[in-house]
């Protein structure tokens, strides 16, 4: 209410200033919102970390706790994802600043709920839209598994999660990667790659991660 009644100041005051100051006083309210909203995507950056970092502290601990707690935990954890990325919808709807700024944080966490993408640091990289450290990443990958220090599989997957991300990003890939890609992905994330081509498809990624969620209460 309070912003609403400064716009709507400023919007008749300006009425009466000389030019210079109107475009002084534009400047300023483009000003604030940016501020705003360079607040408010922090905001949801430091609650998405929670969750990464919750789910990145439930995997390390995964041997310490039977079946069934590790599934309940995790089952709570995908929910509040789910929780949150149902606020980010409302929050980003009617206003395509915010469209622009927070879409790839939905899509990274919309990839999180439906388990397409299972490596919390990668999710954390593809939300905060950071090609250049999920490529640093990969190299880092790279070289572990090839002194042993990586698992086949644990590479295979996360290599495959890092390629996605930086295709949804916009990122070239080269052919090499691509075949990789191709013969590696998931039928999970397969899926989610057909369903999230368009960002307007929110629901139907959302329906994919329901049902992922619910597998995990069988």
């Amino acid at each position: 209410m309070i912003h609403y009644c400064l716009a709507f100041t400023a919007l008749h005051v300006s009425r009466w200033l000389p030019k210079q100051n109107r475009l002084k006083l534009n400047k300023a309210m483009a000003s604030r919102g940016k501020t705003e909203t360079s607040k408010l995507k922090q905001n949801m950056e430091e609650q998405l970390d929670r969750l990464m970092q919750q789910l990145q502290d439930l995997e390390e601990c995964r041997d310490e706790l039977d079946s069934d707690e590790y599934e309940e935990t995790k089952r709570e954890t995908l929910e509040q994802l789910a929780e949150f990325d149902e606020s980010l919808k409302k929050i980003m709807s009617g206003n395509m600043t915010l469209v622009d700024e927070l879409s790839g944080m939905q899509l990274a966490i919309q990839a999180a709920i439906s388990q397409a993408f299972k490596t919390p640091e990668v999710i954390r990289l593809f939300a905060k839209k950071q090609p250049g450290q999920l490529r640093t990443r990969l190299a880092e990958m790279d070289r572990d598994v090839m002194v042993g220090k990586l698992p086949r599989d644990t590479y295979t997957q996360q290599k495959v999660e890092i390629l996605t991300a930086l295709r949804k990003l916009g990122e070239k890939l080269t052919t090499e990667d691509e075949s990789f890609l191709a013969a590696n992905a998931s039928a999970i994330l397969s899926h989610f790659e057909k369903v999230s081509e368009d960002l307007g498809s929110g629901d139907k990624v959302l329906a994919l991660a329901s049902s992922e969620v619910e597998k995990t209460k069988k």
